[in-house]
């Protein structure tokens, strides 16, 4: 069997075949899996890795390499001790709207659970990146993020006291800062933000409820206010089977085609 004769659209023309052409047995089981998938569609429940094992005529450390892949992908839960075929990721836009914004666009609830609200002092590293001075007073807050009750993510924001100093006092952390913040007048003007790959901790691993070899995505976040004075940072891991990311990119008046560039992609 061909695996690439079943791949998914836009996906590369030799998606799974190497330039040697010899493709791995658990590929082509992972190609038959994916078939599958498709055809229980999403919450369907997987046969028992006995079954799938002889049906495919593998190992089943053959098999369980072409579940672990598609696992990773998100392409599969576990569910109690079965596996079930996982929905669609959700989709975050970078951008200034809030968790809960892109969550909802979604379709989903979102929801937080507190972890810690701490006020400690800033450590020179952090309050250069806050452009204050070291040891002034800021808010940790450390959320679990959930979308429709399941734990997709954890969230730390670190602000200084000074400009939100009823935190502790007028805000529920189950809801949006950012919405939180807009009551009280501050608003968003602009932010970095870097995004990397990494493993989660144990603890982290614990409290977002995942696998520790669960590859996720971790936002690096510095908002500024309409001043251009920093407000906040923010660390946000996500689960990388469960989320994916989405920026809307526009050209510029010289990056068109024909103006100073070349057609085409």
């Amino acid at each position: 069997m061909n695996p690439d004769t079943h791949r998914a659209p836009l996906a590369p023309a030799r998606s799974g075949v190497p330039e040697h052409g010899r493709v791995p047995k658990y590929y082509l089981v992972k190609a038959r899996l994916e078939e599958l998938l498709a055809e229980l569609g999403p919450g369907g429940r997987l046969p028992t890795e006995a079954a799938l094992a002889e049906r495919y005529g593998v190992a089943r450390a053959t098999l369980r390499l072409a579940l672990r892949d598609l696992l990773l992908e998100g392409r599969l839960r576990r569910r109690g001790r079965g596996t079930v075929v996982a929905g669609a990721k959700i989709e975050q836009p970078l951008s200034l709207a809030s968790y809960t914004e892109g969550v909802t666009r979604q379709g989903l609830r979102p929801g937080r659970t507190l972890i810690a609200l701490d006020r400690l002092a800033a450590e020179p590293a952090l309050a250069e990146r806050l452009a204050i001075t070291p040891g002034e007073p800021l808010w940790h807050l450390e959320r679990v993020l959930h979308a429709d009750e399941e734990r997709v993510g954890l969230e730390s924001s670190y602000l200084p006291v000074a400009r939100v100093p009823d935190l502790d006092r007028a805000f529920d952390p189950a809801g949006s800062l950012y919405a939180h913040l807009r009551r009280h007048g501050i608003r968003l003007a602009g932010a970095e933000e870097r995004i990397e790959t990494v493993l989660a901790t144990p603890r982290e691993a614990l409290l977002i409820g995942a696998p520790p070899a669960l590859p996720m995505l971790l936002l690096h976040r510095r908002s500024r206010d309409a001043a251009g004075r920093p407000l906040e940072l923010v660390r946000t891991l996500y689960r990388g089977d469960r989320f994916s990311f989405t920026l809307d990119l526009s050209a510029g008046p010289d990056d068109r085609p024909g103006v100073n560039s070349p057609a085409g992609p």
